[in-house]
């Protein structure tokens, strides 16, 4: 062992005792040497013990009670079982017993993180109105008409995620049914694809985790445990719906004779972020309605915007014409983007703008959405992680590990608030992502969130004053109610999307990809072939009728053969392990710069040592270059002459 010794310190240039005194090696990786010295045994030497002894505890393993903390080098390591249970008294400690300096730094973090979340809400909202001003026309122009189950089922989840709002959705269908431009059996099955559209905001919301592996796997995980139990609950209930009309014979039992008129209810969170949101831009929703009802064939009828006398106000611009007066004359015209009762004309509304003018407004206020949103998620777990620093996991989740009934009511009535469920998972989110909420209770709160978005359905139906109308609203509950019973309470069932997010989440680890391919084909692509196979068999034509059932054979035995595939021959592994590879190549590649400089300067140091001079390394690079070309010259020679 001295002699390699002395041979390493003879060309390296290293002290014979800095060589000696290592156990380890150099690393490309981090460039930097090992330094994990031999454990000293207490009883020969207490003094060395004690300064070997780490001054910061930062891993569970150094805890008398293997308890981990948030910061802790090993904080991913720890699995759900592993989590101690801890007890009230200590989750009151750690939450009411503090230092004033440190009442002080929590104050500040709290007023951070409301400042964050307020405007997270805001960016959610400003979301919604630009999605609605873009997709309007479009969501308008594919709702309108009786079309058959799938189609309708895909209607409903394409215009739910062009308008980033099912609350927006389920109440045009209501409205729609109760104005019989659509069939209650239509506006169901529309119900339904909305539910699967609402839960793509949550997952665009994953995605602002890129930067920390670790935090996207969660957060992936726990949105899509919302996707995979809406598209579960679809599968189930949809053919059931087909065959039986389940939903529509249990809830055309509960009608009533007629339906009292009532007011539109906004709740309160709506009622603090949309003001603000407003003086942005604010989508006219009324172009959407009124281009599914065929009350105007197109969005050109609302072209070009004209505000009376060229005042930008509501009176001016958007006030609705009463007896007698003359449209264009008396009142105005509004387009995608309208204006505010009490806060006036938004800052991108423009007297005189065209479909194209709005539409590029609408654009802007889009990326402007998401560059805010993005912000304030970062700033939003930035505040979280500096606050949970040091809290201990058994504390969490004690406090966040509530019974699966009453984590469903807490969604339901959050969402109730917010009126909107894609708000209330979207904030939910990132603190899954941070490991504050587990992915076993997030299940249940985006249950309850379902349960609480039906809401606005209903009193959609209540002003729509139509018996129809409520019909479609009840079936919207009933739905997502039937779906979790189907789901929840049994174990087994229960794990059948747990794990399902949980291998999505772990994919995202190994290649970052993932998320936007799974959002283009789950919420895009695959509707769209749906629906261009649905359209085979309404064409009442036996050759497009064969075509589409050829087509329906051939994608179902697919299916089953990439199943056994998937299952019994090895497919999962031999994705896992494409995905492995190419990040691993990934890696490589970006790092090869820094590796290139790091071995020039350990060569350079080897020739320094070794006295070498510069210009002989150099006539050796040369001849060594000129006899690789030889030689390949020879090989070259070889092949052409056999």
């Amino acid at each position: 062992m001295d002699s390699v010794n002395d041979s390493v310190s003879k060309h390296t240039g290293f002290p014979h005792s800095e060589i000696a005194g290592y156990n380890g090696s150099y690393h490309l990786s981090n460039r930097t040497m090992s330094t994990d010295f031999a454990e000293v045994d207490p009883a020969q030497d207490p003094v060395k013990a004690d300064e070997a002894r780490p001054e910061v505890i930062n891993s569970r393993k150094l805890r008398p009670t293997h308890s981990t903390h948030f910061g802790d080098v090993d904080f991913e390591d720890e699995e759900v079982a592993d989590i101690g249970d801890a007890t009230w008294a200590e989750v009151g400690r750690a939450c009411c017993v503090h230092s004033p300096m440190e009442w002080g730094k929590i104050f500040i973090g709290v007023c951070a993180a409301f400042f964050f979340l307020y405007f997270f809400l805001f960016s959610l909202e400003l979301l919604g109105n630009s999605a609605k001003v873009l997709g309007g026309c479009t969501a308008g122009g594919i709702m309108g008409d009786n079309v058959n189950p799938v189609a309708a089922l895909v209607i409903g989840e394409l215009a739910t995620a062009l308008v980033q709002s099912s609350s927006t959705t389920t109440s045009i269908i209501v409205s729609l049914v109760g104005s019989d431009a659509v069939s209650i059996n239509t506006g169901i099955y529309m119900v339904m694809g909305a539910n699967i559209g609402t839960s793509v905001t949550n997952t665009i919301v994953a995605m602002g985790q890129m930067a920390d592996g670790v935090q996207l796997e969660r957060a992936f995980a726990g949105a899509t445990v919302h996707d995979l139990f809406n598209l579960l609950t679809v599968a189930v209930l949809f053919p059931l719906e087909l065959i039986s009309g389940y939903l529509y014979h249990l809830t055309k039992v509960m009608l009533p004779e007629s339906v009292a008129d009532d007011e539109k209810w906004e709740g309160p969170i709506k009622k603090i972020v949309s003001p603000l949101a407003g003086r942005v831009i604010k989508a006219n929703k009324n172009v959407i309605k009124d281009i599914a009802t065929g009350k105007v064939e197109n969005c050109n009828a609302y072209y070009p915007v004209v505000c009376v006398g060229g005042i930008e106000d509501y009176k001016s611009c958007a006030s609705s014409c009463k007896d007698g007066q003359e449209k264009l004359v008396d009142c105005g015209r509004v387009g995608l983007i309208t204006c505010d009762k009490k806060t006036g004309c938004p800052a991108f509304f423009q007297n005189g703008a065209t479909k194209q003018d709005d539409s590029i407004a609408g654009g802007v206020c889009l990326v402007l959405s998401l560059l805010f949103l993005l912000i304030c998620l970062m700033g939003l777990v930035n505040v979280l992680q500096r606050g949970l620093m040091g809290m201990s996991t058994r504390i969490i989740y004690k406090a966040t590990n509530v019974p699966g009934i009453l984590a469903i009511v807490i969604g339901g009535a959050v969402t109730v608030l917010v009126q909107s469920s894609s708000i209330t998972t979207s904030v939910l989110t990132p603190l899954v992502g941070l490991g504050v909420i587990q992915l076993e209770q997030m299940l249940p709160l985006t249950l309850g969130a379902n349960i609480g978005t039906t809401v606005t359905g209903l009193l959609a139906s209540l002003v729509s004053d139509s018996v129809s109308a409520l019909q479609v609203a009840l079936c919207h509950l009933f739905f997502n109610i039937t779906g979790i019973i189907i789901w929840y309470p049994i174990p087994f069932m229960r794990r059948i999307p747990l794990n399902g997010a949980r291998e999505l989440g772990k994919w995202t680890r190994r290649s970052k990809l993932i998320p936007p391919i799974y959002i283009i084909t789950v919420f895009f692509v695959c509707p769209l072939l749906l629906l261009g196979l649905s359209e085979l068999f309404v064409q009442k034509k036996v050759g497009w009728t064969v075509l589409g059932t050829i087509i329906v054979i051939a994608a179902f035995l697919g299916i089953i053969r990439f199943a056994w595939w998937w299952k019994r021959q090895g497919g999962r592994d031999k994705f896992i392990d494409c995905l492995d590879k190419r990040g691993v190549r990934s890696a490589a590649i970006a790092s090869l710069p820094e590796d290139m400089e790091f071995l020039k300067s350990k060569v350079a140091q080897l020739a320094e040592h070794t006295g070498l001079p510069e210009d002989e390394v150099d006539e050796e690079k040369v001849e060594a270059s000129e006899g690789t070309e030889e030689a390949e010259a020879v090989v070259t020679e070889a092949e052409e002459n056999a």
